[in-house]
């Protein structure tokens, strides 16, 4: 199969990682008041829960602002004039204000962090979801690691905002409007002093904020950057290692951490400026009120009870007022991180079922290639004019050298990718108007890189039928030739795989994917090389159990050993995207073609390799 130029090489069987530049999308801005509805429309669900909340961020301001009020009283109608009794009838009432306050504040706290973790549930699982619609266009030209990093860092990101961030807010902007009232009914020219600073506070937070936000979409970026190099270094572990690119790769590395240091250090230290301003803001506002309160109490126009309770109410005011700053900062993040999960849930599936597709219940195995023409990418094709018929039953051979668009044919017959032109049929009809989970389930595959999932070997092999029962999965294993070796682990068909199957060898894992494919009992099977990682003596066992499997059943083989499809009904010889010859084994050899050169070119190889084989034993 000749593959595309760019990061993008859609192959079932070896899907890309991205390259090492990580040419993953770039996150563009979009419009935020967008994201955050998107978001609101997520967190509504739980509404009973969020007025709840609601109702106990209220009570809990309101005992915040009664405080600083009874404090006054204290010292104005109690302290000053020496009343022990009422001063500590009125302390023990504080003292109940403030319990009280701790305990609706936790209350808040406690509702709204089971409305963030709901919500960031259900948009977890529809960004699940929305991948499992996704072709495999879409997951070939990106790096895996960025995909993964949606789904954790940028999700967690948000789900920091929402359980810590919006009661916050609104908690917050409560505050500050009770205290606002709380001021000017007790001195409304020293509630004018201290709303004075707002102003300049709000400048100062407005211009660093707009500044940092272009870093924190930086930064959530070059994570996902990191997060996509570390998982293909990880799975490339075994190649690093055998080619020695330890230092190359440690290199790289070095360059995508560097990057993402660079963009978080401007982040956050952008960001950092806005406590330490809004501090020194804070404290400017508190020494023009503790200033003119001075003033007006020589003067009679205030009292110390009133003076000490618009110290802490000037307090109660900026703080609140710092802490949005502050939660501003993390909703940068956040939502940076949520345009980041919202562009791939944005995402058109390539491959969706036509309105009155049709729901597969078996195929006959008629197969069509009708003058087929496809590219990966535009003004590059891949396959051209490609035009043959498959009767049902038939067993049909796809050779060729490496590139030549064996693998593409295989992509279009599963329906991963759709034709450029010309027309694919099965069973008379156009692929395009079955069902796709009816086709895919009716089409059985054995790749030539299998991959198991962690789970046990009887779940590995059942993953081909779930309903199956233990007698079908082991009938199956000893078709294949996999219950010899499985019976003789040390927990049989029970012993658990990591993931990947990294605790079997290739040849055992190729096992497994071979019984998994007989106990689907597909209609139409493929075969990609499904032998090559085996020996020659357990090849000849597997051969028995997979002429017993493509009996009856219409099969493609991608064969590069050519004696292993000599007696296969028909076969297609596949040169730069096209078929250049075609016939059975005994046709092609006396045509004398470019099958005769490949077919006598590795027969003479295996000669030359048996007898250095001979030699040397």
């Amino acid at each position: 199969m000749s593959k595309p130029s760019s990061a993008s090489n859609p192959n079932i069987m070896n899907r890309a990682r991205g390259p090492m530049g990580f040419s993953g999308p770039v996150v563009k801005a979009k419009d935020r008041k967008g994201t955050i509805k998107r978001i609101w429309l997520y967190m509504e669900k739980q509404k009973a829960q969020l007025v709840a909340s609601i109702f106990f961020v209220i009570i809990s301001t309101l005992l915040g602002i009664l405080g600083p009020y009874l404090i006054g009283i204290i010292m104005d109608e109690y302290i000053i004039p020496r009343d022990i009794a009422g001063t500590i009838r009125l302390l023990a009432i504080l003292a109940l204000v403030y319990i009280a306050t701790v305990v609706f504040t936790w209350l808040q706290t406690f509702m709204m962090v089971r409305v963030s973790l709901q919500t960031i549930r259900n948009l977890r699982q529809d960004l699940f979801d929305k991948f499992q619609t996704l072709s495999l266009r879409f997951f070939d030209s990106r790096a895996h690691g960025d995909l993964m990093s949606r789904v954790t860092n940028d999700i967690d990101s948000l789900n920091n905002a929402l359980s810590q961030s919006v009661v916050q807010i609104f908690s917050s902007v409560l505050m500050v409007v009770g205290v606002a009232i709380a001021m000017f009914s007790l001195n409304w020219l020293l509630a004018i002093v201290t709303l004075l600073v707002i102003p300049i506070m709000m400048l100062a937070s407005k211009k660093l904020i707009t500044y940092s936000s272009k870093h924190f979409k930086k930064r959530q970026k070059d994570l996902g950057e990191l997060n996509g190099f570390i998982e293909e270094s990880i799975s490339g572990n075994e190649v690093i290692t055998l080619f020695g690119k330890e230092g190359k790769f440690d290199r790289e590395f070095s360059g995508v951490n560097e990057r993402l240091r660079h963009s978080a250090m401007a982040a956050d230290t952008v960001s950092g400026f806005l406590g330490p301003v809004n501090n020194f803001i804070n404290n400017l506002g508190l020494g023009l009120v503790i200033l003119v309160g001075a003033v007006l109490t020589v003067k009679g126009m205030a009292t110390v009870g009133i003076i000490a309770a618009f110290v802490t109410y000037s307090r109660q005011f900026f703080r609140p007022i710092n802490q949005l700053s502050n939660l501003f900062n993390m909703f940068q993040s956040a939502i940076a991180g949520a345009e980041r999960v919202f562009e791939v849930m944005d995402e058109t599936p390539d491959m969706v079922d036509k309105k009155d597709a049709i729901a597969v219940e078996s195929f006959r195995g008629d197969v069509e290639f009708s003058h087929v023409h496809f590219g990966y990418e535009k003004g590059k094709p891949i396959l051209k004019d490609i035009h043959f018929a498959v009767k049902p039953g038939q067993k049909v051979a796809l050779v060729g050298p490496t590139g030549s668009g064996k693998t593409t044919i295989i992509n279009l017959l599963m329906r991963f990718y759709d034709v450029t032109a010309g027309e694919l049929k099965v069973d008379g009809r156009d692929i395009r108007d079955y069902q796709l989970s009816g086709l895919r389930k009716k089409i059985g595959v054995v790749l030539q890189d299998t991959f198991l999932f962690s789970g046990t070997i009887m779940e590995n092999i059942r993953y081909g039928r779930l309903e199956a029962t233990d007698e079908e999965v082991i009938a199956a294993a000893k078709m294949a030739s996999a219950h010899q070796y499985i019976k003789h682990l040390p927990d049989g068909y029970q012993t658990r795989i990591t993931s990947g199957g990294a605790n079997l060898s290739q040849g055992q894992r190729q096992l497994l994917a071979i019984a998994r494919a007989i106990l689907a009992d597909s209609d139409i099977l493929i075969l990609d090389e499904a032998t090559s990682s085996i020996d020659t003596s357990t090849e000849i066992e597997i051969q028995k159990g997979l002429n017993r499997l493509t009996e009856g059943r219409t099969s493609f083989v991608i064969a590069h050993r050519l004696k292993t499809i000599e007696n296969a009904d028909l076969i297609l010889v596949i040169h730069l995207g096209e078929i250049i010859e075609s016939g059975t084994h005994e046709e092609l050899l006396q045509k004398k073609g470019f099958y005769f050169e490949m077919y006598h070119s590795q027969f003479a190889h295996l000669q030359n390799v048996s007898a250095q084989e001979a030699v040397e034993s």
